[in-house]
């Protein structure tokens, strides 16, 4: 007897799309073919739908502790539930950061019982901690260990090679990076200083060399230590063409966000809606990007959720701060490319589940297979929605992608095997736990 059955969905599996039965129990996948509905306490009619292994997003800033005003763990997670995201990892810079085991531990006892999908969370190096943070990465919960090269808050930048190299020799785990050169953009902040400097210039100051010289010296690094390092939200076509060559040590992330948008048309009709770090560029950088895609070197998509209220986005820039939500808006923006033909579902399975399973040794994640948790998203592919601020469920209330109308929507999210999200609505409580990793 089964406790669930997805019935007559389309499942990506590792075989590819075939129509299959998916038979839950105990939290798990149980048995994969056609199945009697009447073997199972529940059942979810799926025709019509393809049923994915639940999508991980794997940069999203949740901002509790000490900036909950904007988001906290319980409505940042309800968005991804929402989204159709099934497991999210959180990153450090928080106030306080997260770079101790017990700031590690403070987050998942303020995830426990309040977080509808399933977590991890990154430590931030930080000089202070450089020599602990091997022995640190591999506690439960723990994504791994997060580098910011460049504008970080807190005690977090990390802008000297000799530190940087310091850490990459200390742990094994890989090791996710924002890499920007801190240098470069200390030299060029007098280009957006200023009465009156537009969003527009935000691709000028933190231009494609500041997100090349960094990206270069951390792979030199990479490589120099043998660690294995995550390059996050990679912006342009020059850091491609340095990071083909450094796949022994490198895997690379961009996001739906640059993907998706591009200058200088979303600064005109965003303003400090569509900053974030590193900023949205220019067409030219957008195809590089999307051929990067195509050609196999990029690894993983991540949101970069990172919430703000609107009474700040609205400072006058450059005071306006950097980001903008994106977990619940991740899966309805890459199926819309799906239908217009930008990449195929299997590889947006690849980049969403598969990948970060893959690439972070979770443990029984990523794939609709015997044996794997139960956590599935659930999509229409011919749903035409509009994507509203109103759908939000991020304290921030606000999307940059607001009024988009488009091809392809989440229509539930199973984790464990626990229906979390149906047809738009949150069901039961939330019963997110934290990501099991190999070897930690």
């Amino acid at each position: 007897m089964f406790e669930l059955i997805v019935k007559g969905g389309i499942a990506v599996t590792p075989n590819g799309a075939e129509e299959v039965d998916i038979g839950l129990i105990e939290g798990r996948i149980a048995a994969l073919g056609m199945l009697d509905a009447g073997q199972a306490a529940q059942v979810i009619d799926a025709k019509g739908l393809h049923v994915l292994p639940g999508v991980i997003d794997t940069q999203v800033h949740m901002r509790e502790p000490g900036n909950e005003h904007k988001e906290d763990l319980s409505t940042g997670t309800a968005a991804a539930a929402l989204g159709g995201v099934a497991g999210v990892f959180e990153m450090p810079n928080t106030k306080p950061s997260t770079t101790t085991p017990e700031m590690l531990e403070d987050k998942l006892n303020r995830a426990r019982g309040r977080a509808w999908v399933e977590h991890a969370f990154y430590l931030g190096a930080s000089p202070d901690n450089a020599l602990h943070l091997g022995n640190w990465e591999r506690l439960p919960g723990c994504a791994g260990v997060k580098v910011f090269m460049g504008s970080s808050t807190g005690t977090l930048l990390i802008d000297s090679k000799e530190t940087l190299l310091q850490i990459a020799r200390t742990g094994r785990r890989r090791m996710a990076v924002h890499a920007e050169d801190e240098a470069r953009l200390k030299e060029r902040h007098h280009l957006v200083e200023g009465k009156g400097a537009s969003p527009a210039l935000h691709p000028v100051w933190r231009d494609e060399e500041t997100a090349r010289l960094a990206t270069w010296r951390l792979l030199d690094i990479a490589r120099a230590a043998n660690r294995l390092v995550h390059v996050l939200h990679v912006t342009t076509a020059e850091e491609m063409e340095i990071l083909a060559r450094y796949r022994d040590v490198a895997s690379v992330e961009v996001t739906p966000q640059h993907l998706t948008l591009a200058a200088p048309e979303c600064y005109e009709r965003l303003g400090t809606y569509a900053q974030m770090n590193p900023p949205i560029r220019d067409e030219r950088h957008r195809d590089a990007l999307w051929a990067a895609v195509r050609a196999g070197l990029v690894d993983c998509l991540g949101s970069d959720h990172a919430p703000h209220t609107r009474e700040e986005k609205d400072k006058p820039y450059p005071n306006s701060p950097s980001g903008m939500p994106g977990v619940q808006t991740l899966v309805p923006l890459m199926l819309d490319h799906v239908n217009a033909g930008r990449l195929s579902l299997q590889r947006f399975v690849d980049l969403t589940s598969a990948g970060p399973a893959r690439l972070f040794g979770l443990a029984a994640k990523g794939r609709i297979a015997l044996g794997y948790d139960a956590d599935l998203t659930l999509v229409d592919l011919k749903a035409r929605k509009t994507i509203t601020n109103q759908w939000i469920a991020s304290r921030c209330g606000w999307t940059p992608f607001d009024g988009m109308t488009v091809t392809g929507w989440p229509m539930a999210t199973l984790v464990r095997g626990q229906v979390v999200m149906f047809e738009g609505q949150l069901q039961g409580q939330p019963i997110g736990q934290p990501f099991r990793f190999h070897g930690c």
